[in-house]
């Protein structure tokens, strides 16, 4: 019987999809994986079909830019990373337009930085940005601004990682559900690369420290740069903004249909939203 918790979400209007870019490429070469990208937005494509407005947080832009100037590894300097974003995310973005025009969809970019957030006029011109294309029906993929930003390292003027980002984003919108599709197929009690003892987690009804505590900040991927930490710091915020949450494994697309169809799928950390949320708060004490 599946449990009540589940089975709302298919309810849920307002849903934003992360996937990170160990979940876009292949594992062997590092190349966008083009038919997983194009199941991805049929899959988005379907649930707009349904009414739901959908957000696609998506990594890449880094990924994408290594791929197209063949160099060999994961880029090591600040401005190596910025020159990779400015050749992938225009490429990442052509791939995603091209494929939701063929299911009759559009597609337009938002690029933000942490400085936009925690300036209030851009914050609030970003809010409605994102609720005028909902309502024209458009599909907002959302990235950092990866060529002006210090992104995916843990400075000041940076996300972090596009974890957090794809939080923020759910609790600027009012998102009801956030789906981050990662390479872990949900919350451990240690990492299971590691610890073949670790305990698998399939409801979180309240985030404590302890549960905290679990997260590794690290990443088995040579392209993602989340850890567990970093999915657990976007928990807190999504869930304190009233937004359910689900970590789940994007080797298969598809779970996005399993997940909002009620199923089993991944580690569900339950909305309370918290009366004294602050986006700000998270914002400016680094989550």
């Amino acid at each position: 019987m599946k449990h009540s918790e589940r089975y709302q979400l298919k309810d849920k209007k307002r849903i934003v999809i992360k996937i990170g870019s160990s979940s876009l490429t292949h594992t062997q070469s590092g190349d966008l994986n083009l038919l997983k990208i194009e199941r991805l937005v049929r899959i988005i494509s379907d649930l707009k079909g349904q009414g739901k407005q959908v957000v696609l947080v998506s990594s890449g832009a880094i990924a994408t830019g290594r791929q197209a100037l063949h160099h060999p590894k994961k880029p090591e300097s600040l401005a190596q990373r910025q020159a990779f974003a400015a050749v992938g995310q225009a490429r990442l973005m052509m791939v995603y337009q091209k494929l939701f025009a063929e299911y009759n969809q559009v597609a337009a970019q938002i690029l933000l930085t942490k400085d936009t957030m925690v300036n209030d006029s851009s914050r609030y011109n970003a809010q409605n940005t994102f609720e005028e294309l909902l309502l024209l029906g458009a599909v907002p993929i959302v990235n950092e601004n990866d060529t002006v930003s210090t992104s995916e390292i843990p400075f000041l003027d940076s996300f972090g990682d596009n974890d957090r980002l794809s939080a923020v984003v759910a609790a600027l919108i009012g998102a009801d559900l956030l789906i981050l599709l990662s390479d872990i197929d949900g919350l451990y009690s240690d990492d299971p690369r590691t610890n073949q003892q670790a305990r698998f987690i399939g409801l979180v009804p309240e985030i404590t420290p302890e549960l905290m505590a679990m997260g590794k900040n690290t990443s088995g991927s040579d392209v993602g740069t989340g850890g567990m930490a970093a999915k657990l710091a976007a928990a807190r915020i999504a869930t304190d903004s009233g937004s359910d949450m689900v970590i789940a494994n994007g080797d298969q697309v598809e779970v996005i249909h399993e997940i909002i169809g009620g199923q089993e799928r991944g580690t569900l950390f339950l909305a309370h939203e918290n009366l004294d949320f602050d986006l700000m708060h998270y914002l400016n004490n680094e989550y």
